[in-house]
């Protein structure tokens, strides 16, 4: 594969699935954190079932809104020439 993307000169980013700019699930990860501290589940077994209870609780726009908002995230870290961004 290495070899491949070589030959067809493609470039290829070092940890690009390391770059939390430009990953969406990032986000939904710090909203389920945010309301799993809320609760304040008391054991693994609450943990759990509150962790599912929230994750069934964020609302299919949230994730639209997320996902539509790649293009603008995109531009910001190529602005910023790959550096940290607001996202």
């Amino acid at each position: 594969m290495k070899e491949w993307l070589h030959n067809n000169s493609v470039t290829v980013l070092e940890w690009p699935s390391q770059s939390p700019d430009l990953n969406p699930i990032e986000h939904l990860w710090r909203d389920l954190k945010m309301a799993v501290h809320q609760r304040l589940p008391f054991n693994l077994t609450e943990l759990e079932r509150i962790c599912k209870e929230e994750w069934q609780r964020i609302p299919k726009s949230r994730c639209e809104k997320l996902v539509a908002s790649f293009p603008k995230r995109l531009m910001a870290v190529l602005d910023q020439k790959g550096a940290s961004t607001k996202y």
